[in-house]
């Protein structure tokens, strides 16, 4: 059981160092990251497409008469061919999107907060600092190119060192758990 707790945490620990690094290179490099997910997705689509297209052929004659397998084929393989070739304006259409969504929400409790102002509620102004925090984290996503990339770098790099944290603990603990 011991061998099999240790090899669980050496697991975990070299799981959260590989999303440290990606982590990391999504902060340091956010275009490059987006391009190349951008180009993996793409020929994701083209691959499925390519896929369809040939079940679509080698089963001509044994084929229901509703597949659909050549349309979806064509169709995948545009997609993936628009992902790779407007990864950057996808990514900058799906950035603003984000940000006019937490600007909206920012404001739906900036007027919440007011609202509890009025009701006596004393989390007001917490409720009203957050909103105003919001609201400035939306035009920061809208405007800045590369945001969502960095932001869900910190966000991986930090879940990354509280895993290794915890991983460490689990390894340091592991006699105590038999």
């Amino acid at each position: 059981m011991e061998k099999f707790l240790k090899k669980a945490g050496w697991t975990s620990i070299i799981t959260s160092l590989v999303l440290a690094f990606i982590g990391m290179v999504m902060i340091y490099n956010p275009q490059t990251t987006m391009q190349f997910i951008s180009t993996v997705l793409g020929v994701f689509f083209i691959v499925i497409g390519v896929i369809k297209l040939i079940n679509y052929f080698v089963a001509k004659g044994n084929s229901s008469i509703f597949s659909n397998d050549i349309a979806l084929g064509i169709i995948s393989i545009l997609i993936g061919l628009v992902v790779i070739v407007y990864s950057s304006t996808i990514e900058n259409l799906f950035r603003i999107m984000i940000g006019i969504w937490i600007i909206y929400s920012g404001f739906t409790r900036l007027t919440l907060s007011f609202k509890l102002k009025n009701v006596n509620e004393r989390i007001w102004a917490f409720v009203l600092i957050l909103s105003i925090l919001m609201v400035i984290g939306g035009i920061y996503v809208t405007f800045y190119p590369g945001a969502l990339m960095i932001t869900v770098g910190i966000i991986l790099l930090i879940y990354a060192v509280m895993d290794l944290i915890e991983s460490f603990i689990f390894m340091r603990n592991i006699k105590d758990m038999e």
